[in-house]
């Protein structure tokens, strides 16, 4: 047997009067919560720890890092690569990769450039590391000396692969077949270009290892025909122009032996420039380098029969080392200034500040940044400062090398903000394991212990069956052990709640049978009293003994079910007579001005219905009129005849029924808005409307209410006879 579903009252914990819960209730609790807590703080103290390990660590590094830098800064500077750096503070920010037009000479850090001697000047350029690289491993230098009184000379020297190298022979004029150099020189608006085509040279002991020997001989472009192809007659070479080029015997490649492979040729020229050597002579103060250094352009091209075999021209692959490239050595934190005393250097006297910029790019979190500056250590570092002397053949320069402890917070923030995500991703472990247990066990622990600790506090109390009936715990079911453990309580609880719902069943079906009757009693019971309302009638006592009879069992439940049950006999009723009879005894219900409007016809109008029943739908629609009309205003009733049916019409004038309550109107419970004084102390179920519509259903007929622009109506249908 399904028992009927009852909507019982859910368990309320805080209406519920709770056991007090000791320490043991909360122990697990405290304990899962603890350990997550100790392993968070765990967490952050580890990471703290190591930031302080290591801030202490950097700050007694620090100044062995300093003089260290110190140390390697002075040694590079007082190499031969690093005065030409400091003689051209400027190169660092010409020389770029790429193709260039020419090369820009460079002040050397010796007196002149020793170019009939191919190791001096070989070792001179490598030691300086004045040379561009070029594609395919060539290279040049282009410089002047330190000393201005060695004579106003631009030197070129380098080195390119090429096969053997072929000479001219005395006399020849047809430089086609053979190695030439084309020299550009542009300096101070002039631009003097030489061919210089190859003369072989007899082979000596100095020149030991060399295939060949040979020297460039430098004609003007003015002396050569068809682009520097073709020698003039009778032309002759620059004196001050010399250039020599000196041609390994052995190939590029080791593994290569053929005769034509290519080989290393190191070639040295020393141009001679007019304007310098004026310059030099005329002013009684030399300004040395020349002023104008940087727009000095020299340029080279080698050429051979099978075309271009060396060019200055070419992309450039690196360039000589600049001032710049010592920042790399910096540490963070530490600024090196450079600044000439004395001399006769021409450049700019301004200091020069190199710092280190690898970590300025770099992104750190501000709060880190506090954390790491706030942390204690043991070791204080003082300012750190060093001053130094270098000594050039153009003069001495001074260079101050500072250190800024607080790059070391700098730079271990920036290591922490790398490493912040790792710290992060073990927080949020641990918190997704602590939000785990504690929504997916911890949680549903207490509730079903809360549960369950009410209930059985309050087991013995009034009322059980809003107590235990209302413990729900079916939702903690689950697969795991909790989720076991309460489907099995749920199922239990189940129980218990079908038994209070069957015993909640009866007692209601016998409460609403009472009801119901004692309902159908009261009506004609009404009309008794009133027929029967003088002291001195035997019958008054006795009818009122039955109404308060019926009032006890009145008032115990509802008479839905009762009245849905109820028999009614349709058999034939003249309507015209019966509403006659309504109208005119209307008055001793209490019912005041209740017409009948007859029609023209006054023949009998016989429907199909039950008198009783018909008289009871009529009495609750005149009750309900009754109360909703305006004062002294009649009750109207009338009959229309359809061809099917009759129509009584019952119809009041007052307030209309609100639309929202109008398609319920003849539900069980709805009542209407309003009580009149005369009847305030009977209280209004709302079942009156639900009787019309139950008996005019089982008469076979319907019942309808509508709203007029004076009133209500209800329209009742019987079927005719």
């Amino acid at each position: 047997m399904k028992v009927p579903s009852l909507d019982l009252p859910k368990l309320d914990l805080a209406k519920l009067e709770m056991p007090r819960l000791g320490l043991a209730f909360f122990r697990r609790r405290l304990f899962f919560r603890a350990v997550f807590v100790l392993l968070i703080a765990a967490t952050l103290g580890l990471a703290l720890a190591v930031l302080q390990d290591e801030k202490e660590r950097s700050y007694q590094n620090y100044q062995s890092s300093f003089k260290k830098t110190q140390s390697e800064i002075l040694a590079r500077l007082r190499h031969p690569a690093g005065q030409l750096a400091l003689l051209n503070p400027q190169h660092g920010a010409e020389v770029g990769l790429g193709a260039s037009a020419g090369l820009t000479p460079l002040l050397l850090p010796f007196g002149s450039l020793d170019f009939d001697d191919p190791f001096k000047a070989q070792q001179a350029i490598d030691s300086a590391g004045c040379a561009v690289q070029f594609a395919g491993g060539s290279n040049a230098c282009a410089a002047i000396g330190s000393n201005p009184y060695a004579g106003g000379f631009v030197y070129l020297a380098g080195s390119f692969d090429s096969v053997a190298l072929l000479g001219r022979d005395k006399g020849q004029l047809d430089l086609q077949g053979i190695h030439r150099a084309k020299v550009t020189l542009s300096l101070r608006g002039n631009t003097t270009t030489w061919i210089a085509p190859l003369e072989l040279q007899e082979r000596d002991g100095g020149v030991a290892g060399n295939a060949l020997v040979g020297r460039w001989a430098g004609f003007l472009e003015a002396d050569t025909l068809a682009q520097g192809a073709l020698l003039i007659r009778e032309s002759r070479p620059v004196r001050e122009f010399r250039g020599w080029v000196w041609q390994s015997a052995a190939c590029v490649d080791a593994a290569t032996a053929a005769v034509d492979c290519p080989r290393r040729a190191f070639f040295s020229i020393r141009l001679p420039a007019e304007a310098l050597r004026e310059a030099i002579w005329r002013k009684p103060q030399v300004a040395w380098p020349p002023a104008d250094l940087q727009e000095i352009r020299v340029a080279m091209q080698v050429s051979g029969s099978a075309g271009v075999v060396f060019d200055t021209d070419a992309p450039r692959m690196a360039g000589p080392a600049a001032l710049n490239e010592l920042s790399q050595s910096l540490l963070p934190g530490e600024t090196l200034q450079i600044k000439r005393l004395s001399g006769r250097h021409a450049f700019d006297a301004s200091a020069l500040t190199l710092r280190n910029q690898s970590d300025t790019q770099e992104q750190i979190s501000p709060w880190v940044r506090r954390i790491v500056s706030v942390l204690p250590v043991d070791t204080q570092v003082p300012p750190l400062k060093a001053v130094d002397r270098v000594a050039t053949p153009v003069g001495n320069f001074e260079t101050t090398l500072s250190g800024d402890v607080r790059a070391v917070e700098r730079s271990i923030s920036i290591v922490a903000t790398r490493l912040l995500w790792l710290v992060g991703a073990m927080l949020a472990a641990i918190v997704l394991a602590w939000a785990l247990i504690e929504i997916g066990l911890i949680r549903r622990v207490t509730q079903l212990a809360k549960r369950a600790a009410a209930v059985s506090y309050n087991v013995n109390a009034p009322a059980l069956e809003n107590r235990l009936a209302a413990l729900d715990v079916s939702d903690l079911r689950g697969k795991d052990e909790l989720g076991i453990l309460a489907g099995g309580l749920s199922d239990l609880m189940q129980r218990v709640k079908d038994d209070i719902s069957r015993e909640h069943v009866r007692a209601n079906q016998e409460r609403e049978m009472w009801h119901a009757v004692g309902h159908e009693i009261m009506s004609p019971l009404q009309s008794l009293m009133v027929l029967h309302g003088k002291e001195g009638d035997a019958s008054h006592r006795y009818v009122q003994r039955m109404q308060q009879a019926v009032k006890v069992l009145y008032g115990q439940a509802s008479p839905s079910e009762a009245i849905a049950k109820a028999d009614v006999v349709a058999g034939l009723l003249d309507l015209d007579a019966f509403l006659t009879q309504i109208a005119g005894n209307a008055h001793f219900a209490g019912i005041e001005k209740v017409i009948y409007e007859r029609s023209a016809q006054a023949a009998p109008l016989l429907v199909k219905a039950d008198e009783f029943a018909l008289e009871d739908v009529v009495t609750h629609i005149l009750s309900n009129a009754q109360r909703h009309r305006l004062a002294d205003t009649p009750i109207t009733l009338s009959v229309t005849q359809e061809s099917t049916h009759a129509v009584l019409r019952i119809h009041n004038q007052g307030q209309p029924i609100p639309l929202d309550l109008l398609p319920g109107i003849f539900d069980y419970g709805v009542s209407g808005s309003k009580t009149n004084a005369d009847d305030v102390s009977q209280p209004h179920r709302g079942q009156g409307l639900f009787v019309v519509k139950t008996y005019m259903s089982k008469m076979g007929g319907a019942v309808e209410a509508l709203n007029t622009t004076d009133g209500v109506a209800f329209l009742l249908r019987l079927n005719l006879a």
